[in-house]
């Protein structure tokens, strides 16, 4: 049975677009990509003195467990160049499972829905573009809900990519 999950992408070094559309195509050989949001420019959260990301959303369509999907997306990362070197420091690209249908998981290295979705607009923002009414499986809220409770701050703004 397939489920559908949403990624949160992003990169910060190099190519940062090519980077992403690098991504959605091996993210692709785990399922099919349903949608896949604008690129967004977004400031830093947290480790602040670094380059600015970009940053997209995709809705995959799955066979996959979430543990299988996390292995698959550590791979893609390993096999782009991701080094883990400074915690939310600068990265080739990071990729992250932010919803898994309605799922609620906690386990070592593995925790879904992501702790942090309904603070962070830089996954809200391309979020809200395909999945404007997908809820939260703890809060309840959906996405544009969670977006409209944000306070000032964390800079996104959409890209011209041509696409």
């Amino acid at each position: 049975m397939s489920e559908l999950v949403y990624l949160s992408l992003g990169s910060n070094v190099g190519d940062r677009i090519d980077k992403l559309r690098t991504a959605v195509m091996r993210i692709g050989g785990a399922g099919t990509i349903r949608a896949v949001s604008s690129f967004y420019e977004t400031e830093p959260v947290e480790y602040r003195d670094q380059p600015w990301f970009v940053n997209c959303v995709v809705a995959l369509e799955t066979g996959q467990s979430p543990q299988a999907l996390l292995k698959t997306l550590l791979t893609i990362e390993q096999a782009m160049g991701r080094v883990r070197l400074t915690d939310k420091g600068p990265r080739i690209i990071d990729l992250d499972i932010v919803l898994y249908g309605d799922r609620v998981i906690e386990e070592p290295g593995l925790k879904i829905p992501h702790p942090r979705t309904h603070e962070r607009r830089f996954v809200l923002e391309p979020l809200l573009e395909i999945a404007p009414e997908t809820r939260h499986p703890i809060l309840g809220k959906t996405v544009r809900e969670m977006l409209a409770g944000l306070g000032p701050g964390q800079s996104v703004r959409r890209l011209e990519t041509g696409e």
